[in-house]
């Protein structure tokens, strides 16, 4: 059985809250996002050439499969159905790998542009992509990450969108389940990095404001992502006695859970985030996991979807985090080509908040469909396969989800539940 089919239905029901977040942009209004309809015809109309900078290797690299797997269905797809004015579209993947190769993701985006692309994929990582950023920018490239969450990218630029929420939802939806979990006294453990001090910082405010307190982890009691030993942090959280404690890294917490749990960490106080809630079953002992829990931004992917992410990347899966919004990314703006009639980026970026529903329009779940109303001359409300709703004026998500995984005897993230927050932008 594909691993896929494992975390989807490891659980038979689905919790929906409320969740009322700000995520406050800078620099960004909705004419300038692209909330107005693209100019048809403008642009170019040459065959439209996506790029990704995902992380094939590094730290991140268990995210790579299903985020190429999402990109490569979706131009599948976009090429069944005709593709972009009456071309192919084609892409070209190149690696992002992880901050501790810094260079690597400025080079591939280098390339990307160099070579023509009109739109990026990526990055996976918040910080990575501020390596690369002002570049993509520059060249007015559209880019579009599918699992970049960190607050400070929200409005960064007007050629800058995601398809993941900010940090503000999933800090809040992870705090809150702590919360609700019977635990007030809390220890976070987290890197010196954009994307785990501004989740921890989501998390504090939110845990403080519920009447709980942040026992270690507060700011200056960060570790250094390229330690190779934890001891002494691992020391210090554990001597504040934590009800609950808080694990946001990457690949070091293959490193940090084993001196966890040998200084006497319950699993099931164990809380994770989408950075490294992940599939465990090769690196520690059997149900050294169990219990402990994690949140992973983005819908639950059905059974169909998932097997043709699999199907479009030729193999099994062992998680499908990001999958979805990579997928929804890559649909964007190849609608948003269509929908202004070019294929450049600036005809691109100005269409991309119009497809994805911010002016209203005829909902439509498939390109094909979704083509077929704007050749009609309507207007279109793409619905996303990862549950995001329309761009705000930040160019973020204006709604999202947020799944909640528990870890089960074989060490691997079994979903629960997902809660659904609404972003709106300040």
């Amino acid at each position: 059985m594909a691993r896929w089919n494992t975390i989807a239905r490891g659980a038979a029901f689905a919790a929906a809250a409320s969740l009322a977040l700000a995520a406050c942009a800078t620099d960004s209004d909705p004419e300038a996002s692209g909330s107005e309809s693209g100019s048809e015809g403008s642009g170019s109309t040459d065959a439209l050439k996506i790029g990704t900078v995902l992380p094939l290797t590094g730290s991140l690299a268990f995210l790579g499969p299903p985020e190429v797997a999402g990109v490569d269905l979706a131009i599948s797809e976009i090429n069944e159905a005709g593709g972009v004015l009456g071309n192919e579209v084609s892409v070209q993947h190149e690696d992002s790998s992880d901050t501790t190769q810094a260079n690597i993701a400025p080079q591939s985006a280098s390339k990307l542009i160099s070579d023509g692309v009109s739109a990026i994929i990526g990055a996976a990582s918040s910080s990575v992509t501020l390596n690369f950023i002002d570049d993509v920018m520059a060249a007015e490239v559209v880019q579009v990450s599918p699992a970049n969450t960190a607050t400070a990218l929200s409005g960064y630029n007007d050629f800058f969108f995601r398809t993941a929420p900010p940090d503000s939802v999933q800090g809040n939806a992870l705090a809150n389940l702590i919360l609700e979990d019977g635990h007030k006294n809390v220890g976070v453990l987290v890197f010196n990095d954009d994307y785990g001090t501004g989740l921890r910082d989501v998390i504090q405010s939110t845990i403080e404001e519920g009447g709980g307190t942040i026992t270690y982890g507060t700011a200056g009691q960060e570790f250094d992502p390229a330690a190779t030993n934890f001891s002494a942090e691992v020391e210090a959280i554990m001597g504040t006695n934590p009800e609950a404690l808080v694990l946001i890294a990457f690949d070091q917490t293959k490193q940090i859970i084993p001196e966890l749990l040998a200084a006497g960490l319950d699993p099931t106080t164990l809380y994770m985030v989408d950075g490294n809630t992940a599939d465990f079953s090769e690196d520690f002992d059997a149900g050294a996991l169990e219990g402990a829990q994690g949140t992973i931004p983005g819908a639950q992917a059905s059974d169909e979807f998932a097997q043709r992410l699999e199907e479009a990347y030729g193999k099994p899966l062992d998680s499908l985090a990001y999958g979805p919004e990579s997928y929804d990314a890559t649909i964007l703006v190849a609608l948003a080509a269509v929908h202004s009639g070019g294929t450049d980026g600036p005809s691109i970026q100005s269409s991309m908040a119009a497809v994805s529903g911010a002016t209203g329009g005829t909902e439509c779940s498939a390109f094909a469909e979704c083509v077929e109303l704007l050749d009609a001359g309507e207007e279109i409300d793409y619905k996303a396969v990862s549950g995001v709703e329309a761009f705000n004026d930040a160019n973020d998500p204006s709604a999202a989800y947020v799944g909640v995984y528990k870890y089960d005897a074989s060490n691997v993230p079994v979903w629960q539940s997902e809660v659904f927050g609404e972003v709106p932008a300040s």
